[in-house]
């Protein structure tokens, strides 16, 4: 490799790693954005998703079309990736568990229907033969709670009439900056088994909200509904199904950030280092050089002496 070459390599190497950096500045910002407001919703989560834990224990809950179970033939899969890659691992993690889902229930492309949050989703099993049913892009740090009410809307009434039989969902939880944890949840029909599952996913072992798990109160197996079961339960199952959703969502958006900005730590390392080994190559064939030349000329003295 010539002086030249290896010269306009480290220039590149140098190019790669003010992008790679700049990009991980960014990254970090959002990702202590993204965090404290996945952090900060967790108590809320917790707390409405054991009401409907608490309320599922019911008889009337039992009897409500959003907590009947049936033989499954339709499953519809609620899959929220990123827009954007250079995230490291996230993203095909979420794609791989759902790909084990789908061969550990046996399911085919004829028999599941894809909500995907996020365009690296879609994209994949778009491309791949199977039913994109809803997409939804450019969500981000932008989403609110109001925004993810039409996924929610759509996936319950395809439930109710009848088009899916059950829904689960697939996203990543935010564990630690260094650590991202992939969990696949049942949304419909609800269950008092998945939402305590869920409920156990959202309380961390350690940290802030720790003391929470301590203090989950017991399930009540008995609730006198005013004015009407029906009435009560047909405004706050839907309401509180969407707060398990919006918490996904919360918790994905953290572990993107968290995962890119690691992701691109690493490659501004990796770029330092090739930028040194490279200056280390270029010195030396530069002083290869110069030892040539100086034996030349030292030669052509001799010769003509």
């Amino acid at each position: 490799m010539s002086l030249k070459s290896v010269k306009n390599k480290i220039r590149s190497v140098g190019k790669t790693a003010k992008v790679t950096k700049a990009m991980e500045a960014v990254s970090a910002v959002k990702m202590r954005k993204s965090q404290l407001r996945a952090l900060e919703a967790r108590p809320y989560a917790v707390s409405a998703l054991t009401i409907l834990r608490n309320a599922s224990g019911s008889l009337e809950a039992g009897r409500h079309p959003l907590t009947t179970a049936r033989n499954v033939k339709k499953t519809g899969i609620v899959v929220v990736t990123s827009d954007k890659g250079l995230a490291g691992s996230l993203n095909s993690a979420v794609l791989k568990n759902v790909h084990a889902m789908i061969g550990k229930n046996g399911l085919t492309p004829e028999n599941i229907g894809f909500f995907c949050i996020g365009r690296k989703g879609a994209d994949h099993f778009a491309s791949r033969g199977f039913n994109v049913v809803e997409r939804y892009e450019r969500w981000g740090d932008f989403v609110d709670f109001d925004g993810i009410h039409p996924i929610v809307e759509r996936a319950q009434n395809l439930f109710l009439e009848g088009e899916f039989d059950e829904f689960q969902i697939v996203y990543t939880s935010f564990i630690s900056t260094l650590k991202q944890e992939v969990r696949s949840e049942r949304l419909l029909p609800i269950t008092f088994e998945g939402v305590a599952r869920a409920v156990e996913g959202i309380l961390p072992e350690t940290g802030r909200y720790a003391e929470l798990a301590a203090h989950a109160p017991e399930p009540v197996k008995e609730y006198t509904f005013e004015p009407s079961a029906d009435a009560v339960l047909n405004e706050i199952i839907p309401m509180l199904l969407a707060v398990h959703v919006y918490h996904a969502i919360l918790e994905a958006n953290a572990s993107e950030h968290s995962a890119r900005m690691i992701a691109m730590k690493n490659a501004s390392d990796n770029a330092e280092d090739l930028s040194e080994s490279l200056s280390l190559s270029y010195n030396k064939a530069r002083q290869a050089a110069i030892t040539r030349e100086v034996s030349e000329i030292v030669g052509g003295m001799e010769a003509l002496k």
